[in-house]
Parts: C-alpha cells; structure tokens; sequence
C-alpha cells in the first residue's frame, strides 16, 4: 500500500507492505496465530493473543502495550515467559476492557502479575483493569519496568522510560511462574530484575507511524539521535555520526555507572535493534560490548542479539544489561519456546 503526506512542504511517498491501515493490528495477530497454531491462539473480537494450552497451576503472566515493538509483545506469549499479551494499536496503550479481557482468560488461582511498562496510558488502563478484575474476585498484581536510562520524563511518561529490558523481566519472571512459585514471590523476582537493570538506545533515524504518513523527528544526513523512545519520542541529544564503537563505548559506560559493575560481577546483555538495523550492524554492536565487559572482568552469562522490542522500521538499536545473581542467572537460562525467544 501506497499512501501521501505532505512532510516540511514537500510530499513524501509512505511506502508500507499493508492492506488497510485501520486493519494492520487485526491482520498481523491473525499471521502471528495462524504461524503458531499449535501454542498461540486469538480472543474473538480481542487484539489478545493466548496460550493455547492454558497452564492452570501457576501464576499467569500478562503484558502489552501499544503495537509496533514486534515481536514485543505477542512475540513473547508461551512456555517459559508470558501467557497473554494485550495489543493496542499502533504506539498506542490497550484500553482497559481488552486488559481484563485477558486476565479472564488466562486468570489462575494462583493469581496474576501484570508487568507494566513506564509510560502514563499503559499503567492507567492496566491498574484500571486490575483494580476491575479484583472486584470481580480475581487475585492480581503488577510490576513497572522503567529500564530508560536516558530521560527521567517524557511526552509519554512520568518517571524513565521502559524499553527493551523489559524483555527480561519477561523471561525471569516467566521462569519464575514455571516453577509453581506464588504471586509474591514471582513479584518479587520481577522487581529485582527491575532494580538490577538499564538500557540506552540511539537512532540514525525517525520512524513513520503509517496513520500520520510522517517521521516524529528530522535529522540531518550527518546525525544520530542519543537516547530516543521506542514510540518515536526525541533523545536526549544529537549527534554527528561516528564510528560505531565510540557510540557503544558511551552508551555502555551509562549503564555500567548506574548498575555499578564492578570485576567479578555477572550480567545478561541484549543488544536490541529497533527494527531496521541489520544483524550485521547489532553484531557489531555486541562485539564492542562484550569486549568491554571482558576488559572490565564482568562475565557475560547470556547475550541476546537481535531485534526483541521495536519501533517499527527505525534503524537504531539499545543495549540492556541486567546485574545477575544465582537466582537470576539460573532463571535467565532457564528453558522459554516463544515465537519472539527460544531458550533451550
């Protein structure tokens, strides 16, 4: 599909492999269902996607968000990590009735944990559900994830920002719930990924939301964005363009300070692109930052490198480092069989 905006008084041309914009939600979770349909399955008249073998003897996983950070969320639904993700529509939060749509669904008595991310429509719709659903007799909880090193606040947040480390708190927490553990106690292996975590992304460009036809943010030919959201927001700062070690040199020296590495600590690390940087690039990425964790004597327990949280097409990618005990490590490693993650 072909569609037209006037962009700075020139018009562009959009081009996006689509049918109808208003059907792009629908349509992508019917491929994602109809490519799993031994695990995954679809809430008639819901934007939810669900394991199809429902667990009843744990503790049921759900999180979501707006669409267009795929795989998140739906990506991450399965043995091992989450049993439902609600899915708004494009960068945007899903309304409450969807929210509680899904925790009927894959609600236990053991209970259930909603792993929020930072950003104000989310943990309003969220705890607005959760709030309904514990009227209605069900035991919930929730975590917020606000893994964002680069910006205390922003057009969509009060406080940082949660991104792609998110991703492992729906791992941990997700191994967590496997092993039969109770609502507090997968709680509260979500809440200390949180507190043991940071992430800082950058971009060499904007990405174009197909329902505005335009890019959130301009930069020149020559720059790159510092710290910018996964919704398309501004960073912090821009950049000229530079070899791409300096960039990683920078954003990992963040991270480190805020965690405070130090030798003989051990971490997990994701290098995540935001959905048009090549491998080859996040190989790269990947390659300075575990140099320098090995020149820091931090031991590297699992890396993950690829595209786990995206922007759409934005060519950019983020770097997330989880600070690991016995504990986490050992749920980190632990097995998952998701479209968006496999560990085995």
């Amino acid at each position: 599909m072909v569609t037209y905006s006037l962009c700075l008084g020139r018009m562009i041309i959009l081009k996006k492999f689509i049918n109808n914009i208003n059907d792009i939600v629908p349509e992508m979770l019917e491929g994602i269902t109809l490519a799993n349909p031994a695990t995954l399955e679809r809430i008639d008249g819901f934007n939810i996607i669900i394991r199809k073998n429902k667990k009843n003897n744990k503790v049921a996983l759900i999180s979501g968000g707006g669409s267009g950070h795929e795989p998140a969320h739906a990506g991450y639904v399965g043995e091992g990590m989450l049993d439902a993700a609600v899915c708004g529509e494009i960068f945007t939060s899903p309304t409450p009735d969807q929210v509680i749509s899904a925790i009927h669904a894959v609600g236990t008595k053991q209970g259930t944990l909603l792993i929020i991310k930072n950003y104000t429509g989310d943990v309003m719709n969220f705890e607005m559900a959760m709030e309904m659903a514990q009227s209605e007799g069900y035991t919930c909880d929730y975590v917020i994830v606000n893994d964002d090193l680069a910006l205390e606040n922003s057009t969509f947040t009060t406080g940082k920002r949660g991104i792609a480390g998110t991703i492992f708190v729906h791992k941990i927490a997700g191994a967590k719930a496997e092993t039969g553990a109770s609502l507090a106690e997968v709680k509260r292996v979500a809440e200390k990924v949180i507190a043991n975590l940071g992430s800082y992304g950058i971009s060499a460009d904007a990405c174009t939301v197909p329902a505005n036809g335009k890019k959130s943010f301009i930069l020149a030919d020559n720059e790159v964005e510092i710290g910018l959201g996964i919704h398309g927001e501004p960073g912090v700062a821009k950049t000229t363009i530079k070899p791409v070690d300096e960039f990683v040199t920078d954003l990992y020296q963040k991270i480190k300070d805020h965690l405070k590495l130090t030798a003989n600590d051990h971490v997990g690390v994701m290098i995540n692109g935001l959905g048009g940087t090549p491998l080859m690039e996040l190989s790269i990425v990947a390659r300075k930052t575990l140099k320098l964790l090995a020149a820091d004597q931090v031991t590297c327990e699992k890396t993950f490198v690829g595209n786990y949280m995206t922007a759409l097409e934005m060519p950019g990618f983020s770097i997330s480092i989880l600070k690991l005990d016995q504990e986490l490590t050992e749920l980190l490693k632990a097995k998952a069989v998701t479209p968006g993650m496999v560990v085995v």
